[in-house]
């Protein structure tokens, strides 16, 4: 624990700050919450510039909610169509 605590302390407020969004974003990534997720590794950039690291996970990101997107642009319209004819149906 000391250990961890004198590492801590050696980071710079710019580290620190990095390495919190970049946890973050590690978490909304994991329950696929990917556009909170997308705006953590945006915030991680401000504090290192020019990452690699944040701008992979961004990339990552706006994969995923464009599938995300195209999979309610095709899933809503069924359901839709679906719901239409329950109701033809039922009159």
């Amino acid at each position: 624990m000391d250990h961890q605590e004198n590492k801590s302390e050696n980071l710079t407020h710019e580290e620190i700050k990095y390495n919190y969004h970049i946890q973050r974003g590690s978490d909304f990534s994991k329950i696929q919450l990917f556009r909170s997720a997308r705006e953590n590794y945006k915030e991680a950039l401000k504090y290192n510039p020019g990452d690699p690291f944040s701008t992979q996970k961004i990339d990552e990101c706006n994969r995923h909610i464009r599938h995300d997107r195209t999979t309610v642009l095709i899933i809503v319209p069924i359901v839709l169509a679906i719901i239409a004819a329950v109701i033809i149906i039922a009159l």
